[in-house]
């Protein structure tokens, strides 16, 4: 069982990394190989609509100077896919949807190559605007014929300032149970 989660945030370790951990604890529990990517310090170029993907049907983006490529491979390879953001303009971060963006693009054109891989996102918010964001990365894997994971409420968690995440109480509980409902399902898909 190999799960890999993507940070959107444009901040390494702020309030959406610490959502994602929170996470992936669960899968570890039940002997999940997991991994965060932190898209933070790397510049993402957003699609440029050329279809090169579509005309090369190599898995990749024709784009080789940044870490899209590499993380198309993860997610190939992954069972299960997390996203997370956090709110920024009551949308994903850019390099969340850059990402999004490119690695859907390249999936369709290479015959859909997450189709039935376990996905779930998760947004830390300040204030508004999180089910906006929420709804972005979950029509990735919707478009993507993945298996959306859900816990007890929406995985959206608040926390205004750095670490602040870790005070809402029920948002966290919430990516627990997320934890323990993809680490369920993808034993019972691998048995």
């Amino acid at each position: 069982m190999k799960v890999v989660a993507f940070c959107g945030s444009g901040r390494k370790q702020g309030n959406t990394a610490l959502l994602l951990n929170a996470v992936l604890e669960p899968l570890a529990e039940v002997g999940a190989e997991t991994e965060l990517v932190e898209l933070a310090g790397n510049e993402i170029r957003g699609c440029m609509s050329c279809y090169v993907c579509y005309l090369e049907k190599n898995g990749s983006c024709v784009l080789k100077k940044d870490m899209v490529n590499d993380c198309i491979a993860k997610m190939v390879a992954a069972d299960a896919i997390l996203l997370g953001s956090p709110t920024y303009f009551s949308d994903v971060s850019s390099e969340m949807k850059a990402l999004i963006d490119r690695c859907g693009m390249v999936s369709q054109a290479n015959g859909d190559m997450y189709r039935r891989k376990l996905g779930a996102a998760v947004v830390a918010v300040r204030r508004t605007g999180a089910i906006h964001a929420f709804d972005t990365m979950n029509h990735f894997f919707l478009t993507s014929q993945m298996i959306i994971v859900g816990s007890n409420s929406w995985n959206i968690v608040i926390g205004p300032e750095k670490g602040e995440v870790m005070d809402d109480e029920e948002g966290m509980k919430s990516m627990r149970i997320l934890g323990e409902n993809m680490g369920w399902l993808l034993q019972k898909i691998k048995t």
